[in-house]
């Protein structure tokens, strides 16, 4: 398969036409290789994946990437300040002292094993950071072409909310698909509550696979979050509850979707993501059969 046209450089402008337009009369369209919805069902959308190929993205306290659950680390990187005090990514230590991140990454490859996970340090112990940090390292992980970002925090800051906007649809249009958890508490935070992002909350039942349509947005969808068996730094295993646990199972699904539909934009893959829903009906009219 050739490489995607979004993960390729810039086309040249063309003379005579508009920016962002094409001379089709010069260079034809590109085919471009589009997965049928019609029949979608929990077979056709990640039947067989593992998630191999997919990059995934955990922007959070870090990752402990010799965890037993967490099985290494493609990359390991924090947000640092740099020159003049200026926020810039630099390589680091696969390790978690908070182990929120590891929590997030072993759920996610509990569910797609194959997918390849970077870490990237944002925030400090698990429960804060500063804003810039979140922008700094989200900013990083779109521009380096990840497929998927799973974002297990969120910020009530108004001031945020045009950045990590303009981020999210930055991502949006770069295929890179940002998986956001909704705040634990019934305020207005970011970036979850932004339409171009997978929203998560949770719900109550054992099954790691089984998650549902919320007709009732801004959650978008529910996944398991009440108490998860979670990958802890030090080897350990514990359980924990919270919507930051529902979104990387959905991370991890859509690293499945994705591992066997790489042409997925990120509005048909939540489409997928809609119709295989548990709680969505077939096109008989039946419900998913697990």
């Amino acid at each position: 398969m050739s490489t995607p046209p979004w993960r390729r450089n810039q086309r040249a402008h063309f003379p005579g036409v508009p920016a962002w337009g094409l001379a089709t009369t010069r260079q034809p369209p590109e085919p471009f290789q589009v997965s049928p919805l019609a029949g979608v069902t929990r077979e056709w959308a990640w039947g067989g994946s593992d998630g191999t190929g997919v990059r995934v993205c955990v922007v959070d306290t870090g990752v402990a990437g010799d965890h037993p659950k967490i099985g290494g680390l493609d990359r390991s990187v924090e947000v640092v300040s740099g020159d003049e005090g200026r926020l810039t990514v630099a390589e680091c230590a696969p390790v978690d002292p908070a182990g929120h991140g590891t929590a997030c990454a072993g759920v996610i490859r509990s569910v797609a094993p194959g997918a390849a996970i970077t870490s990237v340090r944002a925030l400090t112990d698990g429960k804060s950071g500063t804003g810039d940090a979140l922008v700094t390292g989200l900013r990083w992980a779109i521009d380096q072409g990840y497929d998927l970002v799973n974002l297990s925090l969120s910020s009530t800051r108004s001031g945020l909310r045009e950045s990590l906007h303009e981020l999210a649809d930055r991502a949006y249009f770069r295929r890179c698909l940002l998986v956001a958890a909704a705040h634990n508490m019934p305020v207005l935070s970011y970036p979850w509550t932004f339409s171009s992002v997978v929203s998560v909350a949770s719900h109550d039942e054992a099954d790691p696979m089984t998650y549902y349509y919320n007709p009732a947005p801004p959650a978008e969808f529910l996944a398991r979050g009440v108490r998860v068996p979670v990958a802890w730094p030090g080897g350990r295993e514990i359980r924990s509850t919270g919507n930051s646990f529902a979104a990387p199972h959905i991370t991890g699904i859509c690293a499945l979707i994705l591992g066997k539909h790489p042409w997925l934009t990120p509005f048909q893959l939540k489409t997928v993501l809609y119709l295989a829903a548990d709680n969505t009906m077939t096109q008989n009219g039946e419900p998913h059969v697990r």
